[in-house]
This record gives structure tokens, C-alpha cells and sequence, in this order.
């Protein structure tokens, strides 16, 4: 029997989750739309502070979310059974703390109502990040940047 008290993320598995409730998880910290880059040699992702042309600088939030699979060719649609196979998401991403069996953090909006918490605990990238428009491939190498993953 499941406990009524426990928010859903404690007490329902992500397969278990509605879309709506999937959905909310997502903190807006912006990290899985920045470029990345995998070293060929020991597999290690490291992130860009680029940016893909939908996300929004600010907000950390997709510009056209509805639309973004078809806009953007290489979009990932996160689901379930991809979030333990995906290594470099973040050690921060609700998506990995509840799949890991862990609870969200103070900061994260489910906990404490303000969606721009995830900006105020400098977990996102806002402010901090360029467009993919403005840098060419060549130079993603000049714009990496340190996250503990």
C-alpha cells in the first residue's frame, strides 16, 4: 500500500509516473540542452556551455517544447528507461536522484515552490551559457566547462 503522505516522486517509480508527473520532475536547470562532447578514448562526456538555438538563456526552458523533436534532429526525448543508461546526467537531475531512489533537494521547485530556486542554488547554466548559432562545431572544444556529474 502506498503511503499518501510521501510526495509522488518518493513513493512511485518513474515508469510508474504520469506525464504530467514526469513532466514537473524536470528542475529547468537547462544542463541536458547543452552540447556535449565524449572523449573517443575513455568515454568521458564533458559539457559546453553551448546552448541548442531553442533554449531559452534565461529561464533554462525550451523555447518550443511541443515542437522541439522536429525542430531540433538530435533532441532527446528523456524517458524512463533511458534515464540510468544516460551517464552524464547530471548528479542533480530529479530524473537520476529518483531513479537512484533518492529525494529531490531543497532547492528543486516540487520541494519548495519556486520554480527559480534551481537558478538562485547556481545549478543551472542561466546567463552562462551562447547559442549554438554563434559558435561553429570546430570550436565547442574552446567553451567547455566543469560539472560534476
Amino acid at each position: 500500500m502506498k503511503n499518501a503522505s510521501l510526495p509522488f516522486w518518493r513513493e512511485k517509480t518513474l515508469r510508474e509516473m504520469s506525464l504530467q508527473e514526469w513532466e514537473s520532475l524536470c528542475d529547468g536547470c537547462g544542463l541536458c540542452c547543452l552540447q556535449k562532447l565524449e572523449d573517443e578514448e575513455d568515454g568521458t562526456v564533458y559539457y559546453t556551455r553551448i546552448a541548442c538555438t531553442l533554449l531559452d538563456q534565461t529561464s533554462c526552458r525550451c523555447s518550443d517544447y511541443p515542437n522541439r523533436l522536429k525542430q531540433v534532429p538530435d533532441c532527446l526525448q528523456l524517458t524512463p528507461d533511458q534515464v540510468e543508461q544516460l551517464d552524464w546526467l547530471p548528479s542533480t537531475c530529479a530524473y537520476r536522484l529518483v531513479a537512484e531512489g533518492k529525494d529531490l533537494p531543497a532547492w528543486h521547485h516540487l520541494v519548495c515552490g519556486n520554480p527559480n530556486a534551481v537558478h538562485k542554488a547556481g545549478i543551472s547554466m542561466a546567463g552562462q551559457m551562447i547559442s549554438m548559432d554563434n559558435v561553429t562545431e570546430d570550436d565547442w572544444e574552446d567553451h567547455l566547462i566543469y560539472r560534476e556529474i
